[in-house]
C-alpha cells in the first residue's frame, strides 16, 4: 500500500480514478492512527434489549442495547415514529455531543445544552433515529484495549457501524442507505464513520471540525486522549499523515454539509473553509461541487434553530422523503 499524500500538501487529484486510486491509502493512514477497523469477527447476532419505553406522542422512544462485538453492549435510544410501523421510513444516525453527564440524552431531548436534540426533532419529522452512547462519555465505559483497539475513535466507528446494521435490520425503516447527524464530538464521530462505511449515503456535521495542525493554534492535546486517539501523540504536527481535508475529500460524492459558526472557539471556521476548498476540488471530479455545502451562522459553538432545519431538509432531499418532511414540524 502506498503512503498516503494528504491532499493539504499536495497537488489535487487530476482525476476520478487518481482520486480512487489514492483513497483506500488515505483508509491505510487512517487507520495506521485510529488501529485496523475491525472485520467479520467482530460481527454477530446484535441482540437488541429494551430497557425502556417511552411514548413521545408522535414517536416511541426505546432505550436499548445491542451487540457490537464479543463482550460489550452499547446503550443508544431507538426512536420510532408511530407513522414508521405503517409505512417504513428513512432511518439517521445521531452521534452525540461531548457531554459526560447525560451522554445520548442530549440528543433525544432529555437534557442538557439546548440547540442539540435533534435524534428526537428528526423522529418529530418522520425518520427512525439511533442514538449510541459514545465510549468513555457518562455511562458508557467500555475497555477498549481489552478488546483490541487502539483508540476510543475506533471503538465508535465500529458501534456507529453495528448500528447502522441494527437499522438495516428493522422492518421499519426503509431502504438500506442513511444518514448521519451530530454536533461537535458528533459531527467528527459522523465523518470518521462515513469515512469507512458508505451506507452513510448524507453526513452533517456542526461545529465538528476544523483542520488538526490549525486546532488550537497547534495544541492538539485534546486530540490524544483515550476517548479520541492516543497514537497522533507518536507524530509531529507537520507529518500527521492524513486531515480533515482528506476525509472530507473521501465523502465524495456524497452530500455534505458543515455548520462552521463564526464565533466557534473550539475549530476556526477559516481552517473550515480551507478544508471545504481543498476538497471541493475532489467533489468537483465527480461533478458534484454542490454537494459540499458550509455555512457560517453569527454564534459561539451551537447548532441554532435554522441551521438545524436547513440540514433536515437536506437529509430528507437525500433520503426521499421531501414530500413527507415539514421543517416547521421538526422545529423545537
Amino acid at each position: 500500500m502506498p503512503t498516503f499524500s494528504s491532499l493539504r500538501l499536495a497537488d489535487p487529484p487530476s482525476s476520478r480514478n487518481a482520486w480512487e486510486a489514492q483513497r483506500p491509502a488515505l483508509l491505510e493512514a487512517m487507520q495506521q492512527i485510529m488501529g485496523p477497523l475491525p472485520g467479520p469477527e467482530k460481527r454477530g447476532p446484535l441482540d437488541v434489549q429494551v430497557d425502556e419505553e417511552v411514548d413521545c406522542d408522535s414517536y416511541t422512544r426505546r432505550l436499548i442495547t445491542y451487540v457490537s462485538e464479543p463482550n460489550c453492549r452499547v446503550p443508544a435510544y431507538l426512536l420510532i415514529p408511530h407513522a414508521a410501523l405503517q409505512s417504513p421510513a428513512p432511518a439517521v444516525l445521531c452521534p452525540h455531543p461531548t457531554d459526560d453527564r447525560i451522554g445520548h440524552k442530549v440528543v433525544v431531548g432529555l437534557g442538557g445544552c439546548a440547540n442539540r436534540a435533534y435524534a428526537s426533532e428528526l423522529a418529530q419529522a418522520g425518520f427512525v433515529t439511533l442514538a449510541p452512547a459514545y465510549p468513555l462519555l457518562a455511562d458508557y465505559r467500555p475497555d477498549w484495549r481489552a478488546l483490541g483497539y487502539q483508540s476510543g475513535t475506533m471503538k465508535a466507528i465500529w458501534d456507529n457501524m453495528r448500528g447502522l446494521d441494527l437499522l438495516a435490520e428493522l422492518p421499519f425503516v426503509a431502504g438500506s442507505s442513511f444518514a448521519s447527524i451530530g454536533h461537535s464530538l458528533g459531527g467528527h464521530n459522523s465523518i470518521y464513520t462515513a469515512v469507512f462505511d458508505p451506507r452513510i449515503a448524507v453526513v452533517v456535521s456542526s461545529c465538528g471540525l476544523d483542520s488538526y495542525q490549525d486546532y488550537m493554534d497547534g495544541d492538539i492535546t485534546g486530540w490524544t486522549s483515550d476517548r479520541y486517539m492516543p497514537r497522533l501523540k507518536d507524530y509531529a504536527l507537520a507529518d500527521l499523515p492524513f486531515d480533515f481535508h482528506d476525509m472530507i475529500s473521501a465523502l465524495s460524492p456524497r452530500p455534505c454539509f458543515i455548520s462552521a459558526p463564526l464565533g466557534d472557539s473550539n475549530f476556526r471556521w477559516r481552517s473550515v473553509d480551507s478544508v471545504v476548498e481543498t476538497a471541493r476540488a475532489v467533489y468537483d471530479l465527480y461533478g458534484a461541487g454542490e454537494a459540499l455545502q458550509v455555512v457560517h451562522p453569527d454564534c459561539d459553538h451551537d447548532f441554532p434553530d435554522d441551521i438545524r432545519q436547513r440540514a433536515y431538509q437536506i437529509i430528507a432531499e437525500t433520503l426521499g422523503r421531501m414530500g413527507s418532511f415539514d421543517a416547521g414540524e421538526a422545529h423545537s
